[in-house]
């Protein structure tokens, strides 16, 4: 596995003024600026870590297979959202993201963003990073057929593709955490990395977001950060994302931001099949222009350093011996 560094860049003049007319633009359109609304809150992104997918890797501590090592240094947390989008749960994450001045990943299931295809459109606008979870969310796909399994693997990432309509990330994360080794083999031949957790909010089953807000911060607390799992499908996270993001800062932890090296290249065999439940989508709440897509920034408002992961490829099944070697060893 290879790790390369460079450098944070501060903007320059022709950057500071492009960030200015963007925040204008933004501004003048009723939506969030690329610059900080209030930079004394901004949790801001400290470094962003782009991940050849190739090899096919699992990161996160939350799985039996074989794994990455953290990429995360202590104190450092990914925020991570799954099920969505829903309009009225994804955009309120995405204001308080935007006022906290950070970034996350989804893994969104391609029902729903079919279903709403211009709030997947909104994730990629404010600059945050889109993965996948599976087609219709079946809880554990190792239960599925191969078959069944892998489809619902590549519908999801052709339906998220297909609302986007622009590159996705090849990140994928398994329905309840349910991985298997016969399908991260499957996902290492399509070059797609895999995302377990290491903090679970609880946000599935906990209504109260104060409740919520004091579980995240007290299990990121004593992991000492970690990637951090919500779900955009529930308001109680919606209004509960406040208090863990200030609180998150109070602690002193900082945000890591992923991002594919290359973007999924989706079989295409899915596309005519889904392009008619594409097109009966409403076509309200088109996505404004946002100018450039706003990128991430410190909490001092500088380019964080880019960290460039390159995990090698495992081998998770034992390989069957030649029909040769198997004739050989059955003679007397």
């Amino acid at each position: 596995m290879t790790t390369r560094v460079r450098p944070a860049l501060r903007p320059t003049r022709k950057s500071l003024a492009a960030a200015v007319l963007a925040s204008l633009v933004a501004c003048a359109s009723g939506e969030a600026a690329v610059g900080c609304p209030d930079p004394a809150k901004a949790l801001g992104v400290s470094r962003v870590i782009e991940i050849d997918t190739s090899g096919g890797p699992i990161f996160g501590s939350m799985t039996r297979r074989e794994k990455e090592a953290s990429f995360l240094a202590p104190d450092e947390v990914v925020l991570t959202f799954d099920d969505g989008p829903v309009p009225w749960v994804t955009k309120p994450i995405l204001d308080t993201l935007d006022q906290f001045c950070t970034k996350a990943t989804f893994f969104s299931v391609g029902e729903m963003a079919l279903t709403y295809p211009a709030m997947t459109k909104e994730v990629l606008a404010r600059g945050h990073t889109l993965g996948t979870h599976t087609w219709s969310h079946p809880n554990n796909l190792s239960r599925l057929t191969p078959e069944k399994a892998q489809d619902e693997i590549e519908r999801g990432f052709t339906a998220v593709a297909l609302a986007a309509a622009t590159d996705i990330a090849p990140f994928f994360r398994f329905p309840g955490l349910n991985d298997s080794d016969e399908l991260l083999t499957y996902l290492q031949a399509r070059g797609i990395a895999s995302f377990t957790v290491d903090v679970i909010s609880n946000d599935s089953f906990i209504g109260s977001a104060q409740r919520i807000a004091q579980r995240t911060l007290q299990e990121a607390s004593a992991r000492r950060g970690g990637i951090l799992l919500f779900h955009d499908l529930k308001r109680p996270t919606a209004r509960a994302l406040p208090a863990i993001l200030a609180g998150l800062k109070a602690k002193g932890f900082k945000v890591v931001h992923l991002r594919a090296k290359e973007p999924l290249v989706p079989l295409g065999t899915l596309d005519a099949e889904l392009q008619p439940r594409l097109a009966k989508a409403p076509a309200r709440h088109l996505v404004p222009f946002y100018g450039p897509v706003p990128g991430p920034r410190t909490a001092d408002g500088l380019t964080p350093a880019v960290s460039e992961l390159a995990p090698d490829a495992r081998t998770r099944l034992p390989e069957p011996p030649p029909t040769g070697d198997r004739q050989a060893s059955s003679e007397p």
